[in-house]
């Protein structure tokens, strides 16, 4: 069964979503996210997905209090990511209680140092790994790099990892669905991988044909706060 996972992407220690990864493109809904996550968690719902956005664009862990508030006053399975690109902000986001985090940027700049964070952390480092046309997107999706999505992800498998999200940044908080052609040519060159699929999810039929396609995790974000999915509706895939 396909893994329920609710985005809260924070930016000034509020939840908010973008359209595309565009900052100018921001809506808050909740200046509360602890609030957001105890909802997700009375559902049933295991495990979060939460994005420090100031991070990612400070390339530094800005937003660490909300982890921390969020990890100590819920059960959730949290994985973390947004600005982590050192030691510092690596054992900040572990002891601010992050289940996982997730490498993105410095995966593509600095291979050494995700494979030193792989040895020590072993199946705690997701690859976070954007993409648009193909190809692999850093910094805040404002750079896109000549590296081949499917390449990329090989390589780390490769290397030790385990699990990836994968987001379509052209579908990311607009609602058109997901990519599925894309996850399903994942799948079929790299089966192994644990995939996580991410942006476009739009209403529960997207969850069904994810599941239908032996996906192992879904992040939904706008679906959830625009009521286009209700929390009642995912019941049927918590266990």
């Amino acid at each position: 069964m396909i893994k329920i996972i609710p985005a809260i992407d924070i930016i000034d220690g509020k939840c908010v979503r973008l359209t595309k990864g565009d900052y100018s493109q921001k809506k808050i809904y909740n200046e509360n996210p602890l609030e957001v996550a105890k909802e997700f968690e009375a559902v049933g719902i295991k495990y979060l997905h939460l994005v420090d956005l100031d991070g990612a664009k400070a390339k530094q862990i800005i937003n660490w209090s909300v982890l921390e508030s969020i990890s100590s006053e819920t059960n959730l399975q949290i994985d973390f990511g947004g600005g982590i690109r050192s030691k510092k902000d690596l054992r900040i986001a572990f002891e601010s209680g992050a289940s996982k985090i997730t490498a993105g940027s410095i995966a593509v700049k600095e291979q050494e140092t995700v494979l030193a964070w792989l040895d020590k952390y072993k199946d705690k480092i997701i690859l976070g790994a954007d993409t648009i046309d193909g190809k692999v997107s850093i910094n805040a999706w404002e750079v896109t790099t000549e590296l081949t999505l499917i390449d990329f992800i090989r390589d780390y498998w490769a290397l030790g990892i385990k699990s990836t999200i994968v987001t379509d940044i052209s579908r990311d908080g607009v609602l058109t669905g997901p990519a599925f052609d894309l996850y399903r040519n994942i799948k079929s060159e790299i089966p192994q991988i644990e995939l996580i699929a991410s942006g476009g999810v739009s209403k529960i039929e997207d969850v069904d044909k994810l599941n239908e396609q032996n996906i192992e995790g879904v992040i939904i974000g706008k679906a959830i706060y625009e009521g286009r999915i209700k929390l009642d509706e995912l019941k049927r895939f918590l266990c």
